[in-house]
């Protein structure tokens, strides 16, 4: 084992060392905002003109920085910066942290461990802002246990990283997997281009359309008017509920929530995007409702998304609901039906602040009804593209839990490169 050296984060780092000036020839610049980072997942920057940028756009940061944020640190939002330019700005709701003497990655790893994200928030906790939040200067005053070597800091991180890139990987997959069903979707139940054999008869499909198989509409299917426009015939359009239940979450007590993981885990509506319950209750509610992996479920308040659940097993909270297929529906099939209807209401609700999904405008959702057969035959097609996904996600939360559980012991020394 190398020499460890104790250091205060600020000897080998500077924080928040440039900011958006004068003198900056860009005009445009990629803005992240808090919002849009979490646990290291960024959503596309927002390519904006720089004199139209927010007031709070103001952190330059560069390949390499650590960008977390000083406002309810336990909501985990902070993200390794890669593949950066010059003109990346993100928001003065983080502290970036650039490395001088120490390896990038090591120090991202350092700062992301569940120990230095439980102190921050208690210091924004204990401070006196309208949200709490910690002051960027909080991070320099930190101690951090490192080795003089920067190739065993490299070392040390490339371990890490390398579960952290399998998890990408499999992240990577589903979205191609996801991007597969909703285009099967399309063909089947928006083009009506579903397979059929020479003589215009369902043929279930094993694959590619093999050489006897063709498309139902161009074809020469015969297409009916229904309330919905042209649609197959022998089809028909009915209310959501023939094809799906909709149980609705429990209003479970907030002042019965804890983060000690006491209980079952809650979803709430933030948690759709991470998949990652922030909340346990050992609450026994009445209504309660489990969601398990692979189920499917909409936030009813500001974005109206349907998500299948990825997480672990958990209770639903209220303003969230849980579409249940009935028969021979399946959950992709009542997914992509309702994706377009929830973003027709959420498109359609104006003059709110937050605007809300309530039952009467999921009792005025439609579907089309096809023949027995063809939902079926949907079903042997995709729902093995949807337990891939769910399975990945598995195996993600046992990577994620891996790394977490390496992460203090390899950061530390307690656990040397060679053991592992």
């Amino acid at each position: 084992m190398s020499h460890w050296k104790e250091y205060k984060l600020g000897e080998i780092t500077d924080i928040n060392k440039k900011s958006v000036g004068k003198g900056y020839s860009f005009e445009i610049i990629e803005y992240v905002d808090t919002s849009s980072v979490t646990e290291n997942k960024f959503d596309n920057p927002q390519i904006i003109p720089l004199v139209e940028a927010p007031s709070r756009a103001k952190r330059l940061v560069d390949e390499g920085d650590t960008i977390i944020s000083t406002v309810r640190p336990i909501q985990k939002h902070y993200g390794f910066i890669k593949n950066s330019k010059p003109n990346t700005v993100v928001s003065t709701g983080f502290a970036v942290v650039s490395p001088k003497k120490i390896d990038p990655k090591f120090l991202y790893y350092f700062l992301t461990q569940e120990e230095i994200t439980v102190y921050l928030n208690t210091l924004a906790e204990s401070g006196t802002t309208t949200f709490p939040a910690f002051r960027p200067e909080e991070l320099a005053k930190l101690t951090i246990w490192a080795p003089e070597s920067i190739e065993e800091q490299t070392a040390i991180a490339s371990i890490l990283s390398s579960l952290d890139q399998k998890i990408e990987l499999n992240n990577a997959i589903n979205r191609n997997l996801e991007a597969l069903a909703q285009a099967l979707f399309k063909q089947w139940f928006v083009e009506f281009e579903f397979p059929v054999d020479q003589n215009g008869n369902f043929s279930p499909l094993t694959g590619e359309m093999s050489e006897g198989q063709r498309g139902y509409k161009s074809s020469g299917g015969e297409m009916v008017e229904s309330e919905l426009g042209m649609i197959p015939k022998g089809w028909r359009v009915g209310s959501i509920y023939e094809a799906s239940d909709v149980i609705y979450g429990a209003p479970f007590k907030s002042s019965l929530f804890n983060q000690e993981k006491k209980g079952y885990p809650l979803i709430r509506i933030r948690d759709l995007k991470t998949y990652a319950p922030q909340f346990w209750t050992e609450e026994n509610h009445p209504k309660g409702v489990i969601i398990r992996a692979g189920e499917l479920v909409v936030g009813m308040d500001a974005e109206f998304r349907p998500h299948i659940w990825l997480g672990e097993e958990a209770y639903l909270n209220q303003r969230l609901c849980h579409f249940k297929p009935k028969g021979y529906f399946t959950r992709l099939f009542v997914c992509e039906t309702i994706r377009p209807q929830l973003m027709f209401h959420e498109n359609s609700s104006v003059g709110t602040t937050v605007i809300h999904l309530g039952k009467k405008e999921i009792d005025s959702f439609k579907t089309l009804i096809p023949p027995n057969n063809i939902i079926h035959g949907f079903g042997e097609t995709t729902e093995p593209i949807l337990e891939q996904i769910v399975n990945n996600s598995k195996e993600n939360r046992n990577l994620k839990s891996l790394r977490d559980t390496l992460l203090p012991k390899l950061i530390s020394g307690e656990l040397e490169v060679k053991d592992v």
